[in-house]
């Protein structure tokens, strides 16, 4: 799965990274639930480079009759991206990186959950493999939304939980990110499960509440400190 996600790395350094147009206007993150929104790069057709700029958080398909129905939509299973019909137009012409520090994850034990937070094994940004999808209301009004890709988990993050984000290295970013690219066959490699070099470290329940968004969702748990029903 991925419950929550954080990004609090300097915007200089996600332009040097990931090669964008211009240095994103971005405040630091540390408890983004779904529904909220969350850093994605892309390339449009009308707009030089890669751009780095804001999707809510649960995508809305073009044929939704109200922007609500991306609350339920904020993941894709990579068994499933090509042919459930919210993501399969997406998948072809609509794909983009969500860019994160790390993502958090809930470990069942029993009736309680207790928070871990999984980043890469070098501290760099990862990128997630996302779809992204734009809605216009009756109204006119337009909602421009993303789901994160998600596959069977890969150590460490299957000791947590069974599903995770698929992880995307660099040598896929420019065929991902390819809006030329629309033949599902040859998309279907860049789908394939991988095991990325990650971290995961137990967190305070802190983050459990949507509302707090700080630098302490982000410590080590206390060792003595007990697992807590998680909030969403």
């Amino acid at each position: 799965m991925c419950g929550r996600t954080a990004l609090t790395a300097r915007p200089e350094d996600l332009r040097e990274i990931f090669g964008l147009a211009h240095t994103p206007t971005l405040a630091p993150r540390h408890n983004v639930p779904p529904s909220q929104p969350v850093a994605a790069v892309r390339v449009l057709r009308d707009a030089p480079g890669r751009q780095l700029e804001l999707l809510r958080w649960g995508l809305v398909p073009r044929w939704a009759d109200d922007a609500k129905v991306g609350h339920k939509l904020p993941l894709a299973r990579v068994e499933t991206v090509a042919t459930t019909p919210a993501f399969r137009e997406a998948i072809r012409r609509r794909r983009c990186l969500v860019v994160v520090d790390g993502f958090f994850e809930w470990k069942r034990e029993g009736k309680t959950s207790r928070p871990f937070f999984v980043r890469a094994e070098d501290g760099v940004p990862l990128a997630l493999a996302g779809v992204w999808e734009r809605w216009t209301s009756r109204d006119g009004e337009v909602v421009e939304s993303c789901a994160i890709v998600t596959q069977p988990a890969r150590p460490p993050v299957d000791a947590v939980h069974d599903r995770m984000p698929l992880v995307l290295g660099r040598e896929a970013w420019e065929r991902w990110l390819d809006p030329g690219l629309t033949d599902i066959d040859a998309i279907a490699p860049l789908l394939e499960p991988r095991a990325p070099r990650l971290v995961a470290y137990a967190v305070g329940t802190h983050v459990n509440d949507p509302r707090h968004d700080d630098p302490s969702c982000l410590e080590p748990a206390a060792p003595e400190e007990p697992a807590q029903r998680t909030l969403f």
